[in-house]
Order: C-alpha cells, then structure tokens, then sequence
C-alpha cells in the first residue's frame, strides 16, 4: 500500500510539473480570460454545486461534524456568488509575473534587473472548506503556478466538483499547450497517501497547510518541502478604559458572532478594570449569542458565567464561546496576549495615543488592528482578492498570502565582456 501511495504522489507531481512549464508563455489575457470562464461557470452550475455539497453535508451530520466545521463546509447561492467575485477580483488584480522590483547598473557596467516570477508547484492542504479550491486555483492560475490540492474528506464531493470546473475552464478557453494538471485535485483522502507528496522536494516547491494545530504540526514534521504554516487563530483584543464607547459593543459583536467559526473571530478579551460599563457590556454580549467565560473578576460581577481555564484562554473556539479577564493596564493585556496567543491578530480598543503605540510597539503578530474589528484581517479584505491562507510564521509572508506573495524573483544580469577579478 505504501508503495501505491508513494506512485500515486509521484505520479501526480511529476504532471504538475511539467504543466507547470507552459504556465509560463501565457499572456496575462490568456490568464484572465480562463478566470473569466471559470467565474462563469461557478455561476452557471450553481445547483449542480450545490446538489454535490449537500452530500458532504449530510456526511458531514451523520459523522457527528461540529457546527463550525459544518458552517465551513456549506455552499449555498450566496457563497457560490462570493466565489465567483473573488475570482472576478483576482481576475482584475495587476499580473505580478515580470514586475521588476529592482533594476541597477553596478559600476563595473553590469545591468542588473530583477523581476518577479512564479514559484513553481505550490500543495496546499486544507480542511473543510471547499471555497479554498476556488481561490487558490485563481491564485496559482494568474501568478504562473501550478497547484496541487489537496482537501478532506468532509468536502471531497464540493471540492471535486470544484476543481472539474476549472478545469472545463482552461479546456472551453483551448489553451492547447496547457494541460488540466496545473490544477491537480488529490482524490486520495487518507492521511498516509499524504505522506509520499512530502518527500518530493524535485517536484513541489512549496507546501501550505491550512486547518487545525494536527494538520500543520503532522505536515511540519513530515514534510522535505519548504512549509509556509498557516496556522490556528487565537485572536486577542484589549478593551482600555479610554475606549470610545459607542464602538465597543458593534465591533466585540462583530468579531466574536458574525462568523464565529473562522480563524480571526475573536477568542478572548482583556478588559481594563476601570472600564466603566463592563457589567452592562456582559449583558450585551449575552444577548448577542456570546457565550462567555470569565475570570474570578468576571464571575464577580456575573456569577451565572462559568470560569474560564488556562486551557480556555489558549483554545481557538471556533463557535460563540469568550473568554474574559480584567486586567490592571495595557501592559498586563500584552502580557496575556504574548502568553496566549498564536501570533494571528490582536486588536486594541482605545482613544489614547500613547497606549495604543505602546500596543502595537510591544507585540509581534501578524496584524495589529486599533478600533476595527478583527474580521478584517482577511485577503479580499486586505484587497488581494482573496488568499492562499493566513501566515501566522515569519518567512517568506506574514499575513494574507496573496498573488504576489505566490511569486519569487530571477535576476537577470547583462554584460559586455566583463570578468571578475
């Protein structure tokens, strides 16, 4: 069987590869005009898509899947429509392939030009969310790479669906000399035939995990391949007792329930503890949805809220549970906040200047938000049209990883005869 998996791998890389290659001739026209087929066809099979995912869905509620899993996993017309717009915004994206970046002529003549090119073969490996096909084909598509996808088995049926589609895409725009295998859907679902693909250091590029703390842990320790991690979201904000007030409630609101099982909704709050209306503003949160978890301090003040764990401040929810604990300044909320977080997004609310750069100075995430809420942190947020994920390392990209980040740079070097001495 391990040999099977490891031909299976081999045998889907090496054709990635090589349809890699013609990648590189196409026009940012022709480029477009496959994502402009494709956004079409999203909309055109819009009942077929949805046929196919409520067969993950009806998997997905016998296996007894969580209700944020399960809100990952649905396709429904509006998502379908989201879909399509984040490829038509990828589509209207500058081509970053042949951006020069630096270009110099050194003293001793040599004309130096650096330019942006695609990386090559880029896996991904991903969990329940079936839109996750749609971006990164766009992605990889328009910045020159190839791509291997690999998803879970909760969505095999919308992912597989999904990936057809863009491969219709490039065959209704007869491209001949690209082949469907710069998209490559990995239809084995089974943890081991993972394995393989993480020995093919030749072949793949790059490898970026997004899902849950075991996925990205079992690819780093497996994994040849360079990794960009891509990891859980144990989002943090600071609630000062400078805040302005009339925004403190929309925006806990918005961070904590309008999507609650997605990697920058909120997971814990700090409250300073001369903020005024914080009994008031536990009420509120309740009546939100919020459910909450407090500190001795939060319970003191609302002794039907159960008391919140070390384990609990450090767990990324992924539903409407919050922890909470009053803090005595800024400096303490930092303190929780480096303890506790996964490095993903942190947020201040406050109208001091002072303590707000002493907030954004003093820790090292991702992104640091003041006064907005913490949904923003997001690629088609961010105006990248959609992402490969959200990087929580420091190599490489930090952040949304958008188009340009799918790229790396060639230095092209020009002489007239010139030797080193």
């Amino acid at each position: 069987m391990a040999e099977d998996y490891t031909n299976y791998a081999k045998n889907i890389a090496t054709k990635t590869k090589e349809a890699s290659r013609s990648l590189k001739r196409l026009t940012t026209n022709q480029k477009n005009a496959v994502l402009l087929r494709f956004e079409k066809l999203l909309l055109e099979n819009e009942a077929e898509i949805i046929s196919k995912n409520q067969i993950d869905l009806k998997n997905g509620k016998d296996k007894g899947l969580s209700p944020s899993m399960m809100d990952r996993l649905l396709l429904d017309s509006k998502r379908i429509l989201g879909m399509a717009k984040s490829v038509a915004e990828i589509r209207n994206l500058p081509d970053p392939v042949g951006e020069v970046v630096r270009g110099t002529i050194l003293p001793n003549g040599l004309e130096l030009l650096t330019k942006r090119v695609p990386i090559g073969v880029v896996m991904t490996i991903f969990e329940s969310r079936p839109n996750v096909i749609v971006d990164i084909a766009s992605l990889s598509f328009k910045s020159g790479n190839a791509c291997i996808l690999r998803g879970g088995s909760e969505a095999y049926h919308s992912n597989l669906i999904l990936s057809s589609l863009f491969h219709k895409a490039i065959e209704d725009s007869k491209l001949e000399s690209v082949s469907k295998e710069v998209v490559s859907f990995v239809d084995n679902t089974n943890r081991e035939a993972m394995l393989p693909f993480f020995q093919l250091d030749d072949l793949i590029d790059v490898i970026v995990p997004r899902g849950g703390e075991a996925l990205i842990r079992f690819v780093l320790e497996n994994s040849k391949i360079p990794v960009i991690k891509h990891d859980k979201g144990v989002t943090n904000l600071y609630l000062s007792d400078k805040a302005d007030e009339k925004i403190v409630l929309p925006i806990l609101v918005n961070s904590k329930i309008q999507r609650p099982g997605v990697c920058n909704a909120l997971e814990n709050l700090f409250i300073h503890k001369n903020y005024p209306n914080t009994k008031v503003l536990l009420q509120e949160l309740k009546q939100n949805g919020v459910q909450i978890l407090g500190d001795p301090s939060i319970q003191s003040l609302d002794p039907t809220i159960p008391l919140a764990t070390e384990d609990d401040f450090s767990t990324e929810f992924l539903d409407t549970r919050l922890s909470i604990k009053i803090v005595g300044s800024v400096e303490e909320a930092m303190d929780n906040i480096q303890k506790y977080s996964s490095g993903h997004t942190e947020c201040i609310l406050s109208e001091d200047i002072t303590e707000i750069q002493t907030f954004q100075q003093g820790l090292d995430s991702a992104a640091i938000f003041v006064n907005c809420s913490t949904r923003f942190h997001d690629g088609g947020e961010y105006g990248l049209g959609a992402e490969v994920g959200i990087s929580t390392g420091k190599l490489h990209v930090r952040g949304p990883m958008g188009l340009i980040h799918l790229t790396t740079t060639t230095t092209y070097v020009t002489g007239k005869g010139q030797v080193r001495g």
